[in-house]
């Protein structure tokens, strides 16, 4: 099936700086791709030149087939951007912003009274949606520009930074909407620097780091990359060697240290070792009193891939 986004070799200098430098990358339909890098990776410049805003010095877009050149309006009409920047009216209701824009992008009449109230309960502000924005917290304005985005039905729905300084509880709002759009099909570009985001909502991840991207894949595609493996840790009572000497044995485990009171068990793959290592325990006279899994984050994958924290 063809990519929903599909772009090749993106590069954009201002200057004598390069802020990307050869990113490609493709979404398929119904999912969801991360792209997880600090502020000032390139995020978004390059979601930028997806969306037509920025012409690229290299490379290519094609957004459901349709290529990114000249006006490219079948282009840019599959798609719906969410920026960082807020693009509401304060002094106008919700109801009244979409109605506004939905007209710009060529809806009328029942079509767009109906697209209305979809995305206004897809976004969960049905219930203020004739309130001024000027009302509404920061988490909730996030969620009516989401809206907006989602008004023309999309193929792809591209949301920059949407948590970006909102409350918990409005950010946890954003997140479930995104998660529910994803569930009906709708392809999304998420970019953002909260690892813990991109862990929760994406099907892959794109590590964006200088403008480069130094990483992709599935999370645990990523994870696999750091060559830790997961850790089994197991505190118990009885013949500890015995145990230890039984687990180098086990498919997927590659190294056993003791630790205080018990073992830790370095495996490719925990969910499948665990119930293997609980056995062992048992075949070595061993009582569990506690266990534990410990898996690499999404932070070890970056730190590996560019030597830094994800925040610095």
């Amino acid at each position: 099936m063809e990519p929903v986004l599909h772009c090749s070799g993106l590069v954009k200098r201002f200057g004598d700086r390069t802020a990307v430098d050869g990113v490609s990358f493709s979404i398929g339909v119904g999912e969801t791709y991360g792209l997880l890098g600090p502020n000032g990776a390139g995020k978004t410049t390059t979601i930028s030149m997806i969306c037509g805003l920025l012409t690229p010095d290299a490379g290519d877009v094609a957004v459901a087939g349709h290529p990114m050149l000249g006006d490219a309006v079948e282009a840019k009409a599959e798609i719906g951007l969410v920026p960082q920047d807020l693009a509401l009216y304060e002094d106008l209701t919700a109801r009244d912003n979409l109605r506004f824009f939905g007209r710009l992008q060529g809806l009328k009449g029942k079509v767009l009274a109906d697209r209305l109230d979809e995305v206004l309960d897809v976004v969960g502000l049905a219930d203020r949606a004739d309130d001024r924005i000027e009302t509404y917290s920061g988490g909730m304005k996030r969620r009516a520009n989401i809206a907006v985005g989602l008004l023309h039905q999309p193929r792809l729905l591209v949301l920059d930074e949407p948590t970006v300084g909102v409350d918990p509880q409005s950010r946890n709002a954003i997140l479930e909407s995104v998660e529910a759009l994803s569930g009906q099909g709708l392809s999304v570009l998420y970019t953002t620097h909260y690892m813990e985001e991109a862990e929760r909502l994406c099907d892959r991840i794109g590590i964006i780091d200088a403008g480069r991207l130094v990483g992709e894949g599935t999370r645990r595609e990523l994870i696999d990359q750091v060559g830790q493996g997961d850790c089994i840790e197991i505190t118990g009572n009885g013949d500890l060697d015995a145990l230890a000497a039984g687990c180098r044995w086990l498919d997927g485990v590659f190294r056993v240290d003791r630790i205080e009171r018990g073992l830790s068990v370095r495996s490719t793959h925990a969910a499948s070792t665990v119930a293997d290592v609980v056995t062992a325990a048992g075949a070595a006279g061993v009582s569990i009193t506690g266990l534990t899994v410990v898996e690499p984050d999404l932070e070890a994958v970056f730190l590996k891939l560019t030597g830094k924290a994800l925040r610095d």
